[in-house]
């Protein structure tokens, strides 16, 4: 084991708003009790609401073993999770969501599975030991949602991932080899990255561990964000097949250019000393 962190937090941002001082306030909770080394790496995916950018800015600049990088332009998830993944020096790596649907205790889970041999764990929320937290006012949602989740999840098995229950939960450990392996061969940068790290792992022979997890579910997608979300994933699920068959993700490298250097003066809503704060994060230890 290195000096270095034992786990890395990944966790992308844009337009955090109301978010921010709750999300950060947990992950200095966490961080405290923590039976680990935390390090922290933030992905501002170039923000636009004149907020999220300097706010993570501050936060590190407060703090040991917190990095903040930003994305010159909106990339997607998919792009901010691998360059966090890449750039992260714990021996453990997890990316979960800036809200913490999955509250940050849920991380050590991942961990524990990592730490037991897996090369990478994911939360599953279909396991019977599985719980939601949830409004009443979304139980009317409940019964649609779950049968086209697991429509999505069943043209997955189908085409991609037999025996992986739950692709789309956005909590997902890696260990540092796993993660290198994994995230320079990625292509897609949106919301179809989790399905390719995971087809990518399984044509890689890695093992992985599905997890049970404590999930809150705070949010309803209008159906036009859903059908559209869907028709953009049944894109991605063709593209990852087509590369499967073609063998580029035993063969290539992929198509991110995650070394470009974070924006100092790209016209985004940054103030010269944040703006030369998070380049200097970007660098930091």
């Amino acid at each position: 084991m290195t000096s270095g962190p034992q786990l890395s937090l990944i966790i992308p941002a844009y337009n955090a708003g109301a978010q921010l001082a709750g999300t950060l306030a947990a992950l200095d909770e966490f961080r405290a009790s923590a039976p680990v080394s935390v390090e922290v790496v933030l992905v501002d995916d170039c923000s636009t609401d004149g907020e999220t950018a300097e706010a993570l800015v501050r936060y590190a600049q407060a703090r040991e073993r917190v990095r903040v990088l930003r994305n010159p332009v909106n990339r997607g998830k998919g792009y901010a999770v691998a360059r966090g993944m890449i750039v992260a020096t714990g021996a453990y790596r997890v990316f979960t969501d800036f809200d913490l649907a999955y509250p940050l205790s849920q991380t050590l889970k991942i961990l524990a599975a990592l730490e037991a041999g897996k090369d990478v764990a994911i939360a599953c929320r279909v396991l019977p030991e599985s719980r939601y937290v949830m409004s009443p006012s979304f139980f009317h949602y409940l019964y649609t949602r779950h049968l086209m989740s697991r429509a999505f999840n069943a043209a997955v098995r189908v085409l991609l991932l037999r025996d992986t229950l739950d692709t789309q939960a956005g909590l997902k450990g890696f260990t540092a080899a796993a993660a290198q392996a994994i995230f320079t061969r990625t292509t897609i940068a949106g919301f179809g990255f989790d399905v390719e790290t995971l087809y990518i792992a399984r044509r890689l022979g890695l093992s992985v561990a599905q997890v049970a997890v404590d999930f809150r579910y705070d949010e309803e997608p209008t159906t036009v964000h859903f059908v559209r979300d869907s028709m953009r994933m049944a894109r991605d699920l063709v593209r990852i097949r087509w590369h499967g068959w073609t063998s580029r993700y035993l063969d290539t490298a992929g198509t991110f250019d995650l070394e470009a250097p974070d924006a100092a003066s790209d016209g985004s809503p940054l103030t010269a000393a944040a703006a030369a704060a998070v380049d200097a994060s970007a660098r930091a230890s």
